[in-house]
């Protein structure tokens, strides 16, 4: 079936067809880098992740351009670094570092570029010009305000009626406004904020200009795929609309727009206010990041998703008898052409990662119960295309079951005694050993011809 994918636009599901099959074009807004980034920021890193691979896998490795950007300008950032008592330069390089540690051990592909704010400051100055020039966008009191009222098409993103859309958002009352929401593209910086010359003064970018010069540069005026969480709507996206094709003379900007639904955690909204924020680092802390990997597929991306412990562990669980499953099967080379018609057709279905996940399951006991070592490498390839295309079940199933514990020579030895003890009818002493080896969480499994698998307890 052909890939289809909900708009926001639109609001339905429509067939995706690509500007250009030969370039598929993907821009993903990406972390402000001022503290860990938490599984809220998780989310559409893995959701886009995911959908990076479907596209390449219809189009072609080299075939897709997924920009996903660093925000390393900010007011936020300026307040943290202050704090920390660190320079701006410290705090961003310190925490993208860590955001980059993060989502690998999600097993997110890096994007094709990773463009940062303040390496693109000429392109946010010509296209802030372009907008001046236009009228689109007005200088008041050393600020440069884009002028809503100069864009009939404003707010059909969101779909709302104007006073809705600001009621509650993040827009600045100011007096020097035409309007309540108009939005600014240049704003002054004082001496001890980072800043740049420009036409109107010493100053710095607003946060919506920044993702539309990005854009521009990497993937030009119009690209195919704009994504980002659902709060990104209004009125970050929005804006980033109305300036962009404003600025190129109404040329549309994305033409699908996907957004994930929010994360709660425990039930209650991630508020640093409250102190109820998971970072990743802390979920990695409690378990691998292949398994809060799995734990965010579970839900379908555009639905609200609740981070619990119970589901960390669940999908946790769920990897191990994913592994055990593969555990001992001759290994062979997945291909394209291994991937099962149910993962297939769930992730063409609008990233339909449940459904993917039951199809996978379904796979798994197909080869618990398989008999022959042909059906059982077949299946085997089949689970782990299928598994490749999620991100999951990429590891030698010994390390996801031992773990990286550096105990393994130790526990290798115990096995060796009991084995040993087995073979001298000292069943007492074998049975001593494999009851120690339980108490530290180390299950022995004993298979024909005398070996003996060990794995962490599930």
């Amino acid at each position: 079936m052909p890939l289809q994918l909900y708009n926001t636009a639109t609001r339905r599901k429509e067939i995706f067809e690509p500007i250009d099959p030969d370039n598929v074009r993907v821009y993903v807004c990406g972390p402000t880098v001022y503290d860990f980034a938490h599984i809220g920021n998780a989310r559409p890193v893995i959701v886009f992740d995911v959908l990076f691979r479907l596209l390449r896998r219809h189009y072609g490795d080299g075939h897709v351009r997924y920009v996903r950007n660093i925000t390393d300008i900010d007011d936020k950032i300026n307040a943290a670094a202050k704090a920390n008592g660190e320079t701006i330069r410290e705090l961003t390089e310190r925490t993208a570092a860590a955001f980059h540690q993060d989502v690998a051990a999600l097993n997110c592909l890096p994007p094709t570029v990773e463009p940062r704010a303040t390496e693109h400051i000429p392109q946010i100055i010509r296209m802030i010009e372009t907008l001046v020039a236009s009228e689109h966008a007005y200088r008041a009191e050393s600020h440069v305000l884009f002028s809503i009222a100069s864009d009939p098409d404003y707010g059909k993103l969101s779909g709302r009626p104007r006073d809705e859309m600001i009621a509650g958002a993040r827009v600045e009352i100011a007096p020097y406004k035409k309007d309540p929401a108009d939005f600014v593209l240049w704003k002054p910086s004082p001496p001890d904020l980072p800043g740049w010359d420009s036409p109107w003064g010493r100053g710095r970018p607003g946060w919506h200009i920044e993702c539309s010069a990005m854009s521009e540069a990497h993937l030009g005026d119009s690209f195919d795929i704009h994504g980002g969480g659902l709060d990104l709507i209004f009125p970050h996206h929005e804006n980033e609309i109305a300036q962009s094709t404003c600025a190129h003379d109404g040329a549309p900007f994305a033409r699908y727009w996907l957004h994930n639904g929010f994360v709660t955690l425990e039930g209650e909204k991630m508020a640093k206010s409250v102190g109820n924020v998971r970072t990743i680092r802390a979920v990695l802390a409690e378990a691998p990041g292949e398994a809060a990997r799995h734990a965010m597929l579970m839900s379908h991306y555009r639905d609200p998703l609740d981070w619990t412990g119970d589901r960390l562990e669940q999908a946790k669980h769920t990897l191990d008898r994913f592994y055990l499953g593969l555990r001992g099967v001759a290994a062979i080379e997945p291909d394209g052409s291994a991937l099962s018609h149910g993962v297939a057709a769930a992730l063409d279905d609008d990233l339909n990662t449940p459904l993917a996940l039951v199809a996978l399951h379904d796979l798994l006991g197909e080869l618990n119960r398989a008999v022959s070592d042909a059906d059982k490498a077949e299946l085997k390839g089949a689970l782990l295309a299928g598994g490749a295309m999620l991100g999951l079940l990429q590891q030698d199933p010994d390390t996801w079951l031992q773990g990286d514990s550096d105990q393994s020579a130790e526990i290798d030895a115990l096995i060796a005694q009991r084995l040993a003890s087995r073979a001298a009818k000292n069943f007492p002493e074998a049975d001593r050993i494999r009851t120690e080896l339980a108490m530290r969480g180390i299950l022995l499994e004993d298979k024909p011809g005398g070996k003996t698998e060990w794995r962490r307890a599930v």
